[in-house]
């Protein structure tokens, strides 16, 4: 007898609207109130067993700034007994991480009945902000939302004065770090982005929800064309996650004894197993002790996994965070599985291509993967979210079979993988010079194509860290890229209140 307080998924939704405009857009509050009532219709419910949940767990909604999100649409669900959750801050590992907290909620019986939900309406309100046009977007919501997660920024002032601002800039440090450890040449790592990711786009050109459901070439994701322009070195822009969608998500969890009691039949039920979260103890980047590493994530997958009941190589689907190349291979390095893997490492065909819409790209990672897994027998998956810059992690697993016994509620193991793996903070000496060698490099292009800025991370010879910038001659950047870099040595000199690193 499955236990009552088993946290199950009974329904899910998706939409995306490619067409967005200004003029003509769907707002947030209908976009999850769309999808909350398709989750309904999914899990075979009337929209008037919306009115019974107990909590409304909402990812935080960029640019839509209610008294109390999700109090707001627990009020046009008439669900107004309900909890209220809200995710506080930034992070690709939100919608897992929130997931999970509810499932740990019907776990200890604080919930029985929950809807998880999030969206994404970046392409409309940049647009706005580019016309300097308000939205009127519906407010309201009493109260206040239990809040979940963190707001700490993901760069610091340091790091941000030599370049590193947003994901595209920083996202490449351990792409070329890792490229480097594996004795990749630049054209074998080039080959192997493109062979990865062209997968992907398969996958999403059968997704009815991606933003781009396009099918490319692994020669076409790599590149560099007058509609594939470099963004930062190694990466041109079909490599690159994209922010600017309109999407939303909205999952039913349940405890078992509630569906039971709602007559929803158990071979709909998709049985959540097991999940875990945590964060890097070296948070800045600039203070990672190998770009090529990731422990905290290791921590959190191989957590997931125990706390799940389930091995590795009995994972039928997986969907790796996949904002960029890096994000996928390191889980692959921190798990010890093939890079081509021929189970694939995506069931929505990922950030860049089904659309990364903010911190609720991972709800459709769960949707996705729960619709893959109803109605099969002895099938899992993993789904997987990281937050800014391989920092904050989050893990979940999902299967059509119900636990053993009792299941565990989310949280890492005793011993950690970690414990192996170096994890000290390297602070960065801001006025180190002398002889130098490379750890982590990037060149930044502009919209014309044209590379402005080289970033690179390092040891100095007397072994400190060391954060600069290059010479910014375009042509200097340009062959700078031609070469392998990580182990190189240069100068390291202070100029202007700036550090300078000048290939030996």
């Amino acid at each position: 007898m499955i236990a009552d307080n088993t946290p199950i998924i009974v329904g899910s939704a998706q939409l995306v609207d490619r067409q967005a405009t200004v003029e003509r857009h769907i707002q947030p509050l209908d976009m999850l109130l769309r999808t909350s009532h398709d989750a309904a219709a999914d899990a075979g419910l009337s929209a008037a067993a919306l009115a019974t949940l107990d909590t409304v767990a909402l990812v935080g909604v960029s640019g839509w700034h209610p008294q109390n999100p999700p109090g707001l649409l627990a009020e046009k669900l008439a669900a107004t007994g309900a909890k209220n959750l809200y995710t506080t801050g930034d992070g690709g590992q939100m919608g897992v991480q929130l997931f999970n907290a509810m499932a740990d909620k019907i776990i200890s019986g604080e919930s029985e009945f929950a809807l998880v939900a999030g969206c994404n309406n970046l392409r409309v309100l940049l647009a706005a902000i580019a016309k300097k046009q308000r939205l009127d977007w519906q407010r309201g919501g009493t109260g206040q939302p239990q809040w979940v997660g963190g707001n700490a920024p993901g760069n610091n002032a340091l790091e941000k004065q030599y370049g590193l601002i947003d994901p595209p800039d920083i996202y490449p440090l351990f792409e070329n770090a890792l490229r480097a450890k594996l004795g990749l040449n630049l054209e074998q790592h080039r080959q192997r982005m493109g062979d990865l990711f062209a997968p992907f786009t398969e996958v999403a050109a059968n997704n009815p929800h991606a933003w781009f459901p396009t099918a490319r070439s692994s020669e076409e994701l790599t590149t560099v064309s007058a509609n594939n322009r470099m963004i930062a070195w190694p990466y041109p822009k079909y490599l690159n996650a994209i922010l600017a969608t309109e999407q939303s998500a909205s999952l039913l969890l349940m405890s078992a004894g509630r569906a039971r009691k709602m007559g929803i039949p158990e071979q709909n039920w998709v049985y959540w197993r097991g999940g875990a979260h945590s964060q890097e103890r070296a948070y800045w980047t600039s203070e990672r002790p190998d770009f090529a590493s990731c422990p905290s994530m290791k921590d959190t997958v191989l957590s997931t996994l125990h706390n799940s009941g389930c091995e590795l190589n009995n994972i039928g689907h997986f969907d790796f965070y996949s904002c960029f190349p890096i994000a996928v291979e390191m889980a692959c390095q921190m798990t010890g599985l093939p890079i081509d893997d021929v189970r694939g490492f995506t069931v929505t065909g990922g950030l860049p291509y089904a659309g990364g819409p903010a911190s609720a790209y991972t709800l459709h990672s769960l949707a996705t993967m729960a619709n893959k897994l109803r109605g099969t027998t002895a099938n899992s998956g993993l789904v997987t979210g990281n937050g800014w810059y391989l920092t904050k992690h989050a893990a979940a697993v999902l299967s059509s079979e119900p636990p053993a016994g009792q299941v565990k509620p989310s949280g890492l193991i005793a011993q950690l993988p970690s414990e192996a793996l170096e994890t000290a903070p390297r602070e960065v000496n801001e006025q180190a010079g002398g002889g130098a060698s490379v750890e982590a490099y990037t060149v930044k292009y502009g919209r014309d194509g044209a590379a402005h800025t080289g970033i690179v991370l390092g040891t100095t010879d007397s072994g400190d860290r060391f954060l600069a910038n290059t010479p910014a001659d375009p042509d200097f950047l340009e062959d700078f890229v031609t070469a392998e870099r990580i182990g190189s040595r240069g100068q390291l000199s202070q100029q202007g209140g700036q550090s300078l690193f000048v290939p030996a």
